[in-house]
């Protein structure tokens, strides 16, 4: 099967786009790693498929497969990708645009200058809800919020906890440079505390309105960007009282902005603005079995 895609990129965090707004590819998971194979295929870290409509009030369904070929709730970085997509292939004038995605509804905007705000919806902080299990760890409360610390083979890791729409643990650091992000990322992913893996955030504060993250992926390994990631990063540095309402997040692929204002409630949205860029288009030929 041969099939056209677009290769976007936002911050860094690169995407294979699918339309399929006018039939499904109905790929198998094997295709979708193939695609995401730097060697192989396309290369991506996610995949991302623009489908029609799924009910009144929205516009698209936004879908996404990891590089490992499962399909994930959310995607901050690749919801930027997703609008630029849409108005530049002509499927919508709307802006903003609103989108199903596999937990939810998001609001996508573009904005004048070039860069995408992506309404990212309320913070989930119930544990159950994250999916995460506390059973048998205790609690260090930290300003209006707590850290769990997860035992480890070379120690503990205190994480807040919370989820974007998919699962974030957050783990404060004193320079993301030198931080174990890919000896302590892949055990925090896994840990079985998490029934669905989890993401993990290593968050450096330079002050109140800057920092810099590094995230080791779910099902990714650590991608130069993380949209969920700096959202569940600044959601928990301001719930620790680390950090203002709006923040400049420093990743390794760019800067992204997030703004969220703590309410008694913890329930309001959070609001990310970044980059979204095309990269190039093209078509490939996919294996029928892998």
């Amino acid at each position: 099967m041969r099939i056209r895609f677009t290769k976007m990129q936002g911050a860094g965090n690169d995407f294979v786009v699918l339309d399929e707004t006018r039939a499904r590819l109905g790929l198998s998971a094997a295709q979708y790693r193939f695609l995401a194979d730097r060697h192989f295929g396309v290369g991506a870290d996610q995949i991302l498929s623009v489908r029609p409509s799924p009910g009144p009030g929205l516009d698209f369904e936004y879908v996404i497969h990891n590089a490992d070929g499962g399909e994930v709730e959310h995607c901050g970085n690749g919801a930027r990708c997703f609008v630029r997509y849409v108005h530049d292939k002509g499927l919508t004038e709307r802006n903003p645009v609103r989108v199903r995605v596999k937990n939810g509804e998001i609001s996508l905007a573009a904005n004048a200058d070039g860069r995408v705000t992506v309404d990212m919806g309320a913070p989930v902080f119930e544990l159950p809800r994250v999916p995460f299990r506390s059973q048998g760890l205790r609690p260090e409360p930290l300003g209006s919020f707590e850290r769990w610390s997860l035992p480890l083979p070379e120690g503990s890791a205190p994480v807040a906890v919370l989820s974007m729409g998919n699962p974030h643990a957050v783990l404060l650091v004193d320079d993301v440079d030198r931080a174990p992000v890919l000896s302590w990322g892949p055990l925090i992913e896994s840990h079985a505390a998490f029934p669905q893996r989890v993401n993990a955030g290593f968050l450096q504060v330079v002050d109140r309105r800057t920092v810099r993250l590094r995230v080791y992926e779910r099902g990714v390994g650590e991608t130069l960007a993380c949209g969920t990631g700096a959202c569940a990063a600044v959601v928990a540095g301001i719930r620790l009282g680390l950090l203002d309402g709006q923040v400049d997040v420093h990743t390794r692929g760019g800067v992204l902005t997030i703004a969220w204002q703590d309410s008694p409630t913890h329930d309001a949205p959070v609001f990310m603005t970044g980059p979204a860029t095309t990269v190039f288009e093209g078509e490939i030929e996919l294996p029928d079995v892998l």
